[in-house]
């Protein structure tokens, strides 16, 4: 599952709400080992979601580099070549 868990630091365009929420809740499903919570779960489930997703946009915000931006398309296109080379 943290596969799916993208870099969201330093890009062109910055990262956006859908991309933090989306790697909030790939974390919170890997520390619960849960995919979908039950429902009596599912509140708690939730709120983790909420609050990991505001402490990565409040990191995100935090950090600084001097390195230059990555474009995203450049750096999906150098995956996509690596998975090439080791798939075939």
């Amino acid at each position: 599952m943290c596969r799916n868990i993208k870099t969201l630091f330093n890009f062109e365009p910055p990262a956006t709400e859908d991309e933090i929420h989306a790697s909030a809740l790939q974390f919170v499903r890997k520390l619960s080992g849960f995919n979908k919570p039950s429902q009596a779960n599912e509140e708690a489930f939730d709120r983790a979601v909420a609050e990991v997703s505001d402490a990565a946009r409040r990191l995100l915000t935090l950090l600084h580099t001097h390195a230059p931006a990555r474009d995203r398309e450049i750096e999906a296109e150098k995956a996509r070549e690596r998975s090439r080379q080791r798939f075939g």
